[in-house]
Protein backbone atom coordinates (compact mmCIF):
# COMPACT_ATOMS: atom_id res chain seq x y z
CA UNK A 1 0.00 0.00 0.00
CA UNK A 2 1.01 3.70 -0.92
CA UNK A 3 0.25 6.28 1.74
CA UNK A 4 0.09 10.08 1.67
CA UNK A 5 1.09 12.18 4.45
CA UNK A 6 -0.35 15.29 4.44
CA UNK A 7 0.98 17.81 6.86
CA UNK A 8 0.52 21.35 8.86
CA UNK A 9 2.23 23.30 11.21
CA UNK A 10 0.81 23.46 14.69
CA UNK A 11 2.08 25.64 17.79
CA UNK A 12 4.70 28.39 17.11
CA UNK A 13 8.05 28.31 15.56
CA UNK A 14 9.41 31.01 17.45
CA UNK A 15 10.94 30.99 20.89
CA UNK A 16 9.23 30.88 24.16
CA UNK A 17 9.46 31.73 27.56
CA UNK A 18 6.15 31.66 29.29
CA UNK A 19 2.63 32.47 28.47
CA UNK A 20 3.23 36.14 30.12
CA UNK A 21 6.27 37.22 28.59
CA UNK A 22 5.80 40.21 26.77
CA UNK A 23 7.26 39.16 23.46
CA UNK A 24 7.75 35.20 23.67
CA UNK A 25 4.72 34.24 24.78
CA UNK A 26 2.94 32.41 21.23
CA UNK A 27 2.81 28.83 22.64
CA UNK A 28 5.30 26.61 24.12
CA UNK A 29 5.03 23.63 21.61
CA UNK A 30 5.90 23.15 17.55
CA UNK A 31 5.70 20.23 15.27
CA UNK A 32 4.09 19.04 12.33
CA UNK A 33 0.70 17.28 12.30
CA UNK A 34 -2.21 16.56 9.85
CA UNK A 35 -3.81 12.88 8.15
CA UNK A 36 -2.13 9.33 6.33
CA UNK A 37 -3.97 8.40 3.89
CA UNK A 38 -4.54 5.37 1.24
CA UNK A 39 -3.60 6.69 -1.63
CA UNK A 40 -6.72 5.70 -3.66
CA UNK A 41 -8.74 7.13 -0.70
CA UNK A 42 -7.31 10.85 -1.20
CA UNK A 43 -9.89 11.99 -3.72
CA UNK A 44 -13.33 10.80 -1.80
CA UNK A 45 -11.61 11.91 1.51
CA UNK A 46 -11.07 15.28 -0.20
CA UNK A 47 -14.55 15.27 -1.47
CA UNK A 48 -15.77 14.15 1.96
CA UNK A 49 -14.22 17.36 3.89
CA UNK A 50 -15.28 19.96 1.35
CA UNK A 51 -19.25 18.89 1.95
CA UNK A 52 -17.87 18.84 5.50
CA UNK A 53 -16.52 21.72 5.63
CA UNK A 54 -19.14 23.52 3.12
CA UNK A 55 -22.05 22.19 6.05
CA UNK A 56 -20.01 23.01 9.42
CA UNK A 57 -19.32 26.90 8.36
CA UNK A 58 -21.97 27.67 5.74
CA UNK A 59 -22.68 31.11 6.83
CA UNK A 60 -19.33 32.01 6.79
CA UNK A 61 -18.50 30.84 3.19
CA UNK A 62 -22.24 32.36 2.11
CA UNK A 63 -20.57 35.80 2.81
CA UNK A 64 -17.26 35.42 1.37
CA UNK A 65 -16.49 36.33 -2.46
CA UNK A 66 -14.49 33.04 -2.82
CA UNK A 67 -15.71 29.79 -4.40
CA UNK A 68 -15.73 27.27 -1.74
CA UNK A 69 -13.12 25.31 -3.10
CA UNK A 70 -10.63 28.03 -2.34
CA UNK A 71 -12.06 29.08 0.89
CA UNK A 72 -10.45 28.16 3.77
CA UNK A 73 -10.40 28.67 7.64
CA UNK A 74 -7.42 27.88 10.15
CA UNK A 75 -7.43 25.36 12.14
CA UNK A 76 -6.31 27.86 15.12
CA UNK A 77 -9.01 30.04 14.20
CA UNK A 78 -11.48 27.07 14.20
CA UNK A 79 -10.45 25.57 17.17
CA UNK A 80 -10.57 27.76 19.74
CA UNK A 81 -12.02 27.21 23.27
CA UNK A 82 -14.65 29.58 23.13
CA UNK A 83 -16.25 27.38 19.88
CA UNK A 84 -15.39 24.13 21.45
CA UNK A 85 -17.83 25.30 24.96
CA UNK A 86 -20.24 27.25 22.00
CA UNK A 87 -20.77 25.37 19.35
CA UNK A 88 -22.15 21.47 19.80
CA UNK A 89 -22.01 20.70 15.80
CA UNK A 90 -18.02 21.82 15.79
CA UNK A 91 -17.52 19.00 18.41
CA UNK A 92 -19.35 16.30 16.41
CA UNK A 93 -17.91 16.88 13.54
CA UNK A 94 -14.61 16.72 15.07
CA UNK A 95 -15.43 12.67 16.58
CA UNK A 96 -16.81 12.17 12.82
CA UNK A 97 -13.66 13.34 11.25
CA UNK A 98 -11.71 11.09 13.35
CA UNK A 99 -14.32 8.61 12.71
CA UNK A 100 -13.75 8.69 8.88
CA UNK A 101 -10.05 8.87 9.04
CA UNK A 102 -10.23 5.55 10.81
CA UNK A 103 -13.17 4.03 8.44
CA UNK A 104 -10.80 4.45 5.03
CA UNK A 105 -8.19 2.78 6.55
CA UNK A 106 -6.47 6.20 7.80
CA UNK A 107 -4.58 8.14 10.50
CA UNK A 108 -3.83 11.11 12.28
CA UNK A 109 -0.19 11.88 12.38
CA UNK A 110 1.66 14.54 15.12
CA UNK A 111 5.04 14.77 16.00
CA UNK A 112 6.80 17.87 18.01
CA UNK A 113 8.34 19.50 21.09
CA UNK A 114 7.97 21.31 24.13
CA UNK A 115 10.78 24.23 23.43
CA UNK A 116 12.96 24.60 26.19
CA UNK A 117 15.86 26.28 24.27
CA UNK A 118 16.81 29.71 25.62
CA UNK A 119 16.06 32.60 23.16
CA UNK A 120 19.46 33.09 22.18
CA UNK A 121 20.22 29.72 21.17
CA UNK A 122 16.77 29.28 19.64
CA UNK A 123 16.68 28.76 15.84
CA UNK A 124 13.52 28.10 13.82
CA UNK A 125 15.05 26.87 10.51
CA UNK A 126 16.55 24.32 12.27
CA UNK A 127 13.66 23.27 14.35
CA UNK A 128 11.68 22.89 11.46
CA UNK A 129 14.27 20.72 9.59
CA UNK A 130 14.45 18.43 13.14
CA UNK A 131 10.90 18.16 13.35
CA UNK A 132 10.74 17.68 9.84
CA UNK A 133 13.48 14.71 9.83
CA UNK A 134 11.66 13.33 12.95
CA UNK A 135 8.30 12.87 11.02
CA UNK A 136 9.85 10.92 8.19
CA UNK A 137 11.92 8.83 10.48
CA UNK A 138 8.31 7.95 12.07
CA UNK A 139 6.46 7.62 8.91
CA UNK A 140 9.27 5.20 7.59
CA UNK A 141 9.28 3.04 10.56
CA UNK A 142 5.29 2.76 10.94
CA UNK A 143 5.09 1.61 6.96
CA UNK A 144 8.53 -0.53 7.44
CA UNK A 145 7.38 -1.94 11.04
CA UNK A 146 4.01 -1.46 11.04
CA UNK A 147 2.52 -1.77 8.09
CA UNK A 148 1.30 -5.94 6.86
CA UNK A 149 3.02 -6.21 3.93
CA UNK A 150 5.46 -3.44 4.38
CA UNK A 151 4.28 0.28 2.70
CA UNK A 152 5.50 3.07 1.29
CA UNK A 153 4.72 7.03 1.30
CA UNK A 154 4.30 10.29 0.05
CA UNK A 155 4.68 13.38 1.82
CA UNK A 156 2.58 16.87 1.37
CA UNK A 157 3.29 19.79 3.40
CA UNK A 158 1.69 23.29 3.58
CA UNK A 159 4.04 25.61 1.55
CA UNK A 160 6.77 27.31 3.51
CA UNK A 161 9.58 29.69 2.36
CA UNK A 162 12.52 27.10 3.29
CA UNK A 163 11.27 25.09 0.66
CA UNK A 164 14.77 24.70 -0.66
CA UNK A 165 16.29 23.94 2.70
CA UNK A 166 13.82 21.17 3.74
CA UNK A 167 13.39 19.34 0.41
CA UNK A 168 17.45 18.87 0.73
CA UNK A 169 17.03 17.57 4.23
CA UNK A 170 14.53 15.03 3.15
CA UNK A 171 16.51 14.43 0.43
CA UNK A 172 19.62 13.30 2.57
CA UNK A 173 17.15 11.60 5.11
CA UNK A 174 16.08 9.49 1.88
CA UNK A 175 19.51 8.65 0.70
CA UNK A 176 21.81 9.22 3.58
CA UNK A 177 24.02 7.62 6.50
CA UNK A 178 23.69 3.90 8.15
CA UNK A 179 19.47 4.39 8.11
CA UNK A 180 18.09 5.60 4.62
CA UNK A 181 14.14 6.09 4.94
CA UNK A 182 13.66 3.92 2.09
CA UNK A 183 9.66 3.63 2.11
CA UNK A 184 9.90 7.61 1.16
CA UNK A 185 8.87 7.48 -2.32
CA UNK A 186 10.01 11.44 -3.22
CA UNK A 187 11.19 14.20 -1.49
CA UNK A 188 7.94 16.50 -0.35
CA UNK A 189 5.63 18.34 -2.12
CA UNK A 190 4.68 21.28 -1.27
CA UNK A 191 1.14 22.99 -1.56
CA UNK A 192 -1.26 25.95 -1.46
CA UNK A 193 -3.60 25.61 1.20
CA UNK A 194 -6.02 27.56 -0.08
CA UNK A 195 -6.47 25.34 -3.14
CA UNK A 196 -5.95 21.28 -1.24
CA UNK A 197 -8.71 20.38 0.68
CA UNK A 198 -6.47 17.74 2.29
CA UNK A 199 -3.50 20.54 3.67
CA UNK A 200 -7.20 22.38 5.05
CA UNK A 201 -8.06 18.86 6.53
CA UNK A 202 -4.58 18.59 7.91
CA UNK A 203 -4.47 22.23 9.17
CA UNK A 204 -7.39 21.48 11.22
CA UNK A 205 -5.89 18.41 12.96
CA UNK A 206 -2.86 20.89 13.66
CA UNK A 207 -4.97 23.82 15.32
CA UNK A 208 -6.63 21.03 17.56
CA UNK A 209 -2.80 19.18 18.60
CA UNK A 210 -1.93 22.79 18.80
CA UNK A 211 -4.13 23.49 21.77
CA UNK A 212 -3.87 19.95 23.23
CA UNK A 213 -0.12 20.23 22.92
CA UNK A 214 -0.29 23.02 25.15
CA UNK A 215 -2.18 21.46 27.97
CA UNK A 216 0.06 18.59 27.56
CA UNK A 217 3.16 19.97 28.24
CA UNK A 218 2.07 22.60 30.69
CA UNK A 219 -1.56 21.49 32.33
CA UNK A 220 -1.18 24.49 34.87
CA UNK A 221 -0.69 26.97 32.64
CA UNK A 222 -3.33 26.60 30.12
CA UNK A 223 -5.57 24.67 31.94
CA UNK A 224 -8.67 26.36 29.51
CA UNK A 225 -7.31 23.69 26.97
CA UNK A 226 -8.34 20.91 29.12
CA UNK A 227 -11.78 20.86 27.07
CA UNK A 228 -9.47 20.10 24.24
CA UNK A 229 -8.94 16.91 26.32
CA UNK A 230 -11.88 16.17 27.90
CA UNK A 231 -13.71 16.20 24.40
CA UNK A 232 -11.20 14.87 22.15
CA UNK A 233 -8.11 12.73 23.70
CA UNK A 234 -9.31 9.50 23.47
CA UNK A 235 -10.95 9.47 20.63
CA UNK A 236 -7.43 11.28 19.08
CA UNK A 237 -5.24 8.46 20.53
CA UNK A 238 -7.34 5.54 18.90
CA UNK A 239 -6.95 6.68 15.56
CA UNK A 240 -2.87 8.21 15.40
CA UNK A 241 -0.05 6.41 15.00
CA UNK A 242 3.49 6.93 16.06
CA UNK A 243 3.03 10.26 17.19
CA UNK A 244 4.01 12.22 20.22
CA UNK A 245 4.83 15.46 21.35
CA UNK A 246 8.33 15.55 23.44
CA UNK A 247 10.91 17.97 25.56
CA UNK A 248 13.47 19.49 23.45
CA UNK A 249 16.89 18.80 24.97
CA UNK A 250 18.54 21.64 22.69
Amino acid sequence: MTFIAYLDEFGHIGPFISKQHPNHNSSPVFGLAGILLPLDEARGFATWFFQQKNHLLQYEISRDDKHPAMWEKKGSSLYTVQNIEKYRNLRQFTNRFFNYISTVNGHVFYVGIKKTALVENHHPNVLYRRILSEAIKRLDEFCAKDCNPRSNFILALDEHDQRSALITQASQDMFGGSSPRRNLIEPPFQLESNRYQTIQAADWIAGLIGRMGTYWVDPDSYSENSVFIKYFEQRLRRVSVRSGIRISTR
